[in-house]
């Protein structure tokens, strides 16, 4: 068998050793069995082996306690024992304790460096998902979306995206006729979803710098592949937020990266923690992209691995592709849960020495049965295996140790501030602006009454005078510049007017 990531002892007394081969780690793999069952080590032991044979990889930490491969374990860890016992009984010769070179990252950007995306690279899809949108509010949606391509308003965080639909809202008649209905109330729905989202803290996701993908691609100086560990503790009470940013991050990764073929080892190892997650109420479109893209993907050199309790947590269609296996144990009270024990074990190729279904419900923890892709991507024979202890510390790092660790990245200074260049909101404030002043200079000539008084006893616009940014005034081609322009300037000779006004430069969000 093709040595590589060394996984743990398997056979009579654990003496054969099993190694997940480098050159098949791109064709995706699984690691499931229920709460308790000893996932986690076998992810870190995977992650460890991984960074040692050169390969990046990042891993989603649900639990916290993934931090701890940064540091080396210890002598004085009360399993040391245990851990040395096992070693000697699966031939581990050469075990030792090490930490390993990891970059801690955070969406909210309290335990590690801060991960952003712009709304632009989301894009409308993913938006709509992670929003939960119904089609109508999807439909409307990607019209704005279209509409800030045609204007060069660039949508770069969720305050951008706040002042386009305002605007969407009050040019909707010219809007309508171009790309079909467009109700302010289906705005709205849209405008109180992002006001959800902003609460919930996502609003720091969105905005600039992004995310370069190369920083999470690097090695370090000795040759180990970096291990980036996206703490996730906080972001698993927002669900819909934790699935979105890891399929975006998939998707970035699928569109970016050139084609490789089957290279002697990955660029890059995924794994996606909580996987249910990825696929819970998804819409089917959604779930047709996630598998064309972890079809795909394989051939960028990128192995992408599902963490969870249950294979059936996963569509068949995506895990017939997962061709490394790593199962714990199944519980099977229930006649859901022999269902799903029994199709667990008949996706494996037999063993004659045991019954697999038996197999996957006897292992105790820190056990296995497993199945790794052997030459030409053969499914290997499933064995039975005693997954070898982890070299770094088992738990997590000390708020102490991880902020020392954080404040001697190259990359603190890179990501730690962010920055706000005029996009969407500045523009749209300052044409705003700029139609408020022409609809006032035009007033005298069209209305002798009084000075800051309207024939109908409506006050004229008497707010600030510029936006945040440079931008040139609308276009006046005879196009869709020409026709917003002319509505949002007739919608501006009224109250609404002063409200879109005040919507662009953020106080329709911040001071009501």
């Amino acid at each position: 068998m093709q040595e590589g990531v060394f996984v743990g002892g398997a056979g009579e007394g654990y003496a054969e050793k099993q190694f997940l081969p480098l050159g098949y780690a791109n064709r995706h793999g699984l690691i499931a069995g229920a709460t308790g069952t000893g996932k986690t080590v076998t992810l870190q032991i995977l992650a460890e082996g991984f960074s040692a044979a050169g390969v990046p990889v990042v891993l989603s930490d649900v639990k916290g306690d993934l931090s701890g491969l940064a540091a080396p374990g210890s002598v004085d860890h009360k399993l040391h024992g245990a851990f040395a016992e096992r070693a000697r009984r699966i031939g581990f010769d050469d075990y030792a304790y090490a930490g390993f070179p990891v970059t801690f990252w955070d969406l909210f950007g309290v335990q590690g460096h801060p991960v952003r995306t712009t709304v632009a690279e989301m894009g409308p899809l993913l938006l709509s998902r992670l929003l939960d949108l119904t089609e109508a509010q999807e439909g409307v949606l990607n019209v704005a979306f279209r509409v800030a391509d045609e204007e060069g308003l660039p949508l770069l965080d969720l305050k951008d995206l706040q002042a386009l639909l305002v605007w969407v809202g009050e040019t909707r008649e010219a809007l309508s006729l171009r790309y079909g209905n467009v109700a302010v109330q289906t705005v709205g729905a849209i405008l109180r979803r992002l006001l959800v989202l902003e609460t919930e803290g996502a609003a720091d996701f969105f905005g600039e710098p992004a995310l370069e993908l190369g920083d999470l691609m690097r090695t370090a100086p000795d040759g180990r592949g970096q291990v980036n560990v996206i703490a996730a503790d906080r972001l698993m009470a927002a669900p819909r937020l934790y699935a979105t940013f890891l399929l975006w991050l998939l998707s970035e990764l699928f569109e970016e990266l050139p084609e490789v073929g089957d290279p002697e080892k990955p660029r890059l190892v995924f794994f996606f923690d909580e996987a249910h997650l990825l696929f819970d109420d998804a819409p089917r479109a959604l779930i047709d992209k996630v598998e064309q893209v972890a079809r795909l993907i394989r051939s960028k050199g990128v192995g992408v691995y599902f963490v969870t309790q249950n294979p059936d947590d996963v569509p068949q269609d995506i895990l017939a592709q997962l061709g490394n296996r790593v199962q714990h144990a199944l519980r099977a009270f229930t006649a859901r849960d022999q269902k799903a024990l029994r199709m667990a074990a008949e996706t494996y190729r037999t063993n004659p020495a045991f019954d697999t279904e038996a197999a996957i419900r006897e292992v105790g923890t820190g056990e296995a049965v497993t199945s790794f892709l052997e030459r030409k991507g053969a499914p290997g024979m499933v064995q039975r295996t005693l997954v070898r202890p982890p070299s770094s510390r088992l738990g997590p790092l000390p708020p102490e140790e991880r902020a020392r660790l954080l404040a001697a990245s190259e990359l603190a200074a890179k990501y730690a501030a962010a920055l706000d260049r005029v996009s969407a909101h500045e523009i749209l404030a300052e044409r705003a602006a700029a139609a408020a002043r022409a609809a006032e200079a035009a007033a005298p000539e069209e209305d002798p009454a009084p000075e800051g008084r309207r024939a109908g006893g409506g006050r004229r616009y008497s707010g600030p005078r510029s936006g945040g940014g440079a931008s040139p005034a609308p276009r006046e081609d005879g196009g869709l510049g020409a026709a917003l322009a002319q509505a949002l300037v007739k919608e501006l000779s009224g109250t609404t007017g002063r409200r879109i006004v005040r919507g662009v430069l953020g106080g329709l969000f911040r001071g009501r």
